[in-house]
């Protein structure tokens, strides 16, 4: 069976409460500059939460907004559609009730739902820690189908025409029916490395073709319709003396512009790939276990020490790096505006200009760590903690 690593660099700072980072020979976060001076102005515009959130899980958990409505999950059983402009509760479910969402024997455990909800029309469909899948009625979060896979569902699913597609932990993508949650087929990763980064990287559909990073560190892409595998790429080489070293996990999500596929991978690349035909176009050594994001020519990234990078699009070349953050343990990056947002180990988030990355605001969510990249909508962006915590954050020029 595969073995994750649940400690990561990461998630070490954020699951040790009391402690020592001499200690545990993990470099300690760069303190904040109490003299920092904002070049543009965060008004926050509401705050609410859903159950403990991820809690010490591990997981991602990131909401999703549809049609002016945000839905979130935790890993406590708590399910919930939120009006994205007023942070206004329009249902909340909870499974403690009578077991397993709803159904079956009053006496089991809480839905440990997990990597957050995506929703397509009034389908709602979202994965467990324990394996299973459940579709539900985004109008009003009732039941209509459940499916188990018998393995964890790190990452969102992804709900495309008549299916909608599951990642597993165990390496495994699966196809199910978005009417009954019936599957369709099941892509088995021929190889799973036995020690792997705590977390997937989402799915990506487009053009009959769906694309993902895998524990290996390669970009893969699959014919949606079968599940028949048309081409991978290598993002890292998994070459190092200790199991660690070898570690190359693709965890973040793969971004589609044009016809062209940007991905990374951890002590690997960042890459760009054609889309069609799989073929690298350039290559640029990054470590990063973080999605990355785009805006116009410029693509943002979070490196394995915590350091923000801007790539230009049509070749890697870098064009800026900020290391004022190192070893906060930074979200992936999302772009809202003219400017960077990232979420930090310790609650804060943080805007960096996109044009040179100075620091241009910072407010604080919570105390608990922020791990799921930022969600910009809009002109708002959305950001959750590790308690279920979610703050919605609009900027205006001083």
């Amino acid at each position: 069976m595969k073995r994750f690593l649940l400690i990561t660099l990461a998630s070490l700072v954020t699951l040790t409460g009391c402690h020592s980072f001499k200690k545990d020979n993990v470099q300690p976060p760069t303190p904040l500059a109490k003299d920092f001076k904002p070049t543009v102005q965060v008004t926050r515009l509401w705050r609410t939460s859903v159950g403990d959130g991820a809690g010490v899980s591990g997981a991602r958990l990131r909401p999703t907004v549809v049609d002016g409505v945000l839905y979130a999950d935790s890993t406590d059983g708590k399910l919930a559609a939120i009006d994205a402009t007023s942070g206004k509760t329009l249902w909340s479910k909870s499974s403690s009730t009578h077991g397993w969402f709803g159904w079956g024997d009053k006496h089991r455990k809480d839905a440990m739902y997990a990597g957050g909800p995506v929703v397509k029309g009034d389908l709602l469909a979202v994965g467990t820690l324990d394996g299973h899948v459940y579709g539900v009625n985004a109008k009003d979060g009732s039941p209509l189908w459940e499916t188990e896979l018998d393995t964890e569902v790190l990452v969102s699913p992804l709900i495309v025409g008549d299916l909608v597609v599951v990642r597993g932990a165990d390496g495994r993508i699966y196809a199910l029916d978005a009417t009954t949650g019936k599957r369709h087929w099941v892509y088995d990763q021929s190889e799973v490395p036995l020690l792997s980064l705590r977390g997937n990287g989402p799915l990506l559909a487009a053009n009959g073709v769906l694309f993902f990073g895998s524990d290996d560190g390669k970009l893969i892409a699959l014919r949606l319709d079968n599940g028949a595998k048309l081409w991978e790429q290598k993002l890292a080489s998994g070459e190092g003396r200790t199991e660690i070293e070898r570690l190359d996990d693709a965890d973040g999500a793969i971004l589609l512009d044009g016809s062209t596929l940007y991905a990374a991978a951890y002590h690997g690349n960042l890459m760009a790939v054609d889309g069609p035909s799989g073929r690298p176009l350039w290559s640029h050594p990054f470590s990063s276990y973080g999605s990355l994001a785009i805006n116009g020519n410029v693509i943002f990234g979070v490196d394995d020490d915590s350091q923000v990078w801007a790539f230009d699009k049509s070749g890697g070349a870098d064009m800026w790096k900020n290391a004022a953050l190192k070893y906060r343990w930074l979200t992936g990056p999302a772009v809202q505006g003219d400017y960077v947002v990232l979420g930090d180990m310790e609650g804060y988030v943080h805007w960096l200009q996109t044009g040179d990355g100075a620091l241009a605001a910072r407010e604080r969510l919570s105390k608990k760590a922020i791990r799921a990249q930022p969600l910009v909508v809009g002109d708002t962006v959305y950001v959750e903690d590790v308690d279920g915590r979610i703050g919605a954050y609009r900027l205006s020029s001083h």
